[in-house]
């Protein structure tokens, strides 16, 4: 007799902290605490501690003493999934029912655990199989192969660099709303001309406008410089 399906609720969970710890350890950072997992997902420590013994026993991450957890191969390929669906969902949500970029991510949380392979498939086709969402983020190809990219952040560039905004994490609505009342999109071309000391703004040149941007949004856009 075959085993009954896990709800659905638990594996939209598993999908959950799977791509949590994957966008935890990217840009350098190998683990992924107990504590920054609970910030990221809005749950108790004890909670979350409880998950990651679960996707432990399960073969979706393996533990490292003192850092944290990170995400085995079959961990791997369970984020890259979800990833893959999330952000097919936010660029049909932007393309081709025109929701602004702030607001897709939202909708793509909830929508994301319920699509079939099928519809996934189909939204790719319709789109033209593209590489990246609304906000520059890769998306994983058909075979959960992903292509990061060499970026820096903002605030890593020298003042006098040039480069080209390429990717922003979409997870804060209210930056990306920033961005577009200042006419910031991906694919703007600028250049550096200043960054103040001690944790202080960066001023940014587009076309042949200053910006003076703070060090948190400085930190959260990635340049590919020229």
């Amino acid at each position: 007799m075959a085993a009954p399906p896990v709800p659905r609720s638990q594996t939209a969970a598993v999908e959950d902290y799977a791509k949590a710890i994957y966008s935890l350890t990217g840009w350098g950072q190998e683990t992924a605490s107990t504590n920054d997992l609970a910030d990221r997902l809005g749950f108790t420590a004890g909670s979350v501690s409880a998950m990651l013994k679960r996707l432990d026993e399960e073969g979706l991450v393996e533990r490292v003493p003192y850092r944290g957890v990170r995400l085995t191969a079959e961990g791997t390929r369970v984020a890259l999934g979800v990833l893959r669906r999330h952000r097919l969902l936010e660029l049909f949500l932007a393309e081709v029912l025109e929701v602004p970029w702030e607001e897709v991510h939202a909708e793509a949380e909830v929508l994301e655990h319920a699509l079939s392979e099928k519809l996934v498939e189909l939204i790719a086709e319709k789109l033209g199989d593209p590489e990246v969402d609304p906000h520059g983020d890769p998306i994983p190809s058909r075979d959960l192969a992903i292509h990061e990219g060499q970026t820096l952040s903002l605030d890593q560039l020298e003042p006098g660099q040039h480069g080209t905004f390429v990717r922003i994490s979409d997870s804060d609505s209210a930056m990306l709303r920033y961005l577009t009342d200042q006419g910031i999109a991906v694919g703007a071309e600028l250049e550096l001309i200043d960054r103040q000391p001690f944790d202080g703004p960066c001023t940014v040149r587009i076309d042949t406008t200053d910006h003076i941007l703070g060090l948190r949004l400085a930190e959260s856009m990635r340049i590919k410089p020229a």
